[in-house]
Parts: structure tokens; C-alpha cells; sequence
């Protein structure tokens, strides 16, 4: 089943393993609601030289952000978050096995200041989603619309349906401020290398980087 997913910023292990799980068709993007505060929309969980921690970005606040449709929302880029950003990665995975492979990239990404949150999330899942080697299309959505019920079979058993687009909905089930167990009901609730995970041990459903930097080509055989 296809799966319906929110943009994200960094997105989490879990949300490119549930895209993933559509591969050869397609999953569905979010393009249609209005900005919610405290979500990946904006932030990303990371792992540094002390333990699990999270990045976040501005948005330009005004005319009731909230009440915004997503693809308005405007990145504040009049405060210094993104050089935070890119010496916070660099920092945290400098001695990754794969970084410098990929970093110039990904910081380009960066460095060209999408206009948009929507923009910048989209460059940011495509890269991604283009180096790991997933072979899934991106649809966006053309309008909202609501859960209609639950799913009854399959992995996504249990969680919520959306009749609209025929997809399981995951667009609240993969949150920041509550677990989820996408990666157990795939299969691939498993550990690999992390650069401190001596000291700290294994953090899991951490962004997709933390995998990517670590693992390089082989976070395929982690994500299908």
C-alpha cells in the first residue's frame, strides 16, 4: 500500500523506510495542509559528540502562520541558523565513513536559501532519496483531506487510512513528540555503525543523514 507522509526536514530513519515500502510506485506528499509548529516540518533529530540531539529552523512569522497552506510557509533566513546547521553536521560527522562523499551536495542545497519551507524539505527528500538509490515517485497531494478509518491488513495494520488516496496515513504517526514503530513493523528494527555509538550506544529513528554518512550505499540494504 502507498503511504501519505508530511514534509520533513531531515526526515527520521522511519520515514524513508515506510516511503521505501512503496518503492517501484509511489508515495504521497502532504502539499495541501497548513503549517503545524513542534512537527519534523522544521526540525531533525541528529546524533554529536554529546548524545542525541536536535536541529530546528525558523519560519517567517506573520498574518497567522498556523493558518497557512505549507508551500507559503517562508524560511527566516535573517537570523544565522543556517551556519549553525552546517558546523553542527559537520562536527557531528566529520569522521563519518561517507560524509565528505556527500557533503558539498547537501550543503549546496543549503547554501541556495530556498525561498520556501516546502522547497527547501522537497530538495532535501530528493537528495536523499536519490543517493540511497529508493526508486519511488513523489505525487503531492491536491487537496487535504482527512483520515477516513483504519488500516486492516498488511504491515500498516491498525493505522490510519486515507480513502482519498488510497494510502496508509502516516502524517501523524511519525512525530517528534511521540514513538512510532514503523521500523519494527518493517522489518528493520536494527542497529548499525554510528560514530559514537561507544559512548552513548545505539540511538535509533534518528535523520536519515545519521544513516547516509554512516553507512553510505550500503543504507539501502537498511531501507528496503
Amino acid at each position: 500500500m502507498q503511504v501519505l507522509l508530511d514534509t520533513a526536514y531531515f526526515p527520521p530513519i522511519q520515514y524513508f523506510a515506510a516511503l521505501s515500502a512503496s518503492a517501484g510506485q509511489c508515495f504521497f506528499l502532504e502539499a495541501s495542509e497548513n503549517y503545524q509548529k513542534q512537527s519534523y516540518r522544521n526540525r531533525c533529530h541528529f546524533y554529536s559528540a554529546s548524545g542525541l540531539q536536535s536541529l530546528s529552523f525558523p519560519v517567517v512569522h506573520g498574518n497567522g502562520t498556523v493558518s497557512l497552506p505549507i508551500k507559503e510557509i517562508r524560511v527566516d533566513y535573517s537570523r544565522p541558523w543556517l551556519q549553525q546547521h552546517k558546523r553542527a553536521i559537520i562536527s557531528a560527522y566529520r569522521t563519518s565513513a561517507f560524509f565528505e562523499y556527500y557533503q558539498d551536495e547537501l550543503f549546496s542545497i543549503l547554501d541556495s536559501r530556498p525561498e520556501t519551507l516546502w522547497e527547501l524539505n522537497l530538495a532535501i527528500i530528493r537528495f536523499f532519496i536519490d543517493k540511497i538509490g529508493i526508486p519511488v515517485e513523489i505525487r503531492q497531494t491536491s487537496e487535504f483531506t482527512s483520515p477516513s478509518g483504519l488500516c486492516r491488513d498488511g504491515v500498516w495494520s491498525g493505522l490510519p487510512y486515507c480513502s482519498g488516496y488510497d494510502a496508509c496515513d502516516l502524517r501523524d504517526v511519525i512525530h517528534p513528540k511521540r514513538p512510532d514503530d514503523i521500523l519494527r513493523r518493517l522489518g528493520k528494527e536494527k542497529p548499525y555503525f554510528q560514530v559514537f555509538s561507544l559512548k552513548y550506544g545505539f540511538i535509533p529513528n534518528l535523520s536519515i543523514m545519521d544513516l547516509l554518512f554512516n553507512e553510505g550505499p550500503d543504507s539501502i540494504s537498511y531501507i528496503i
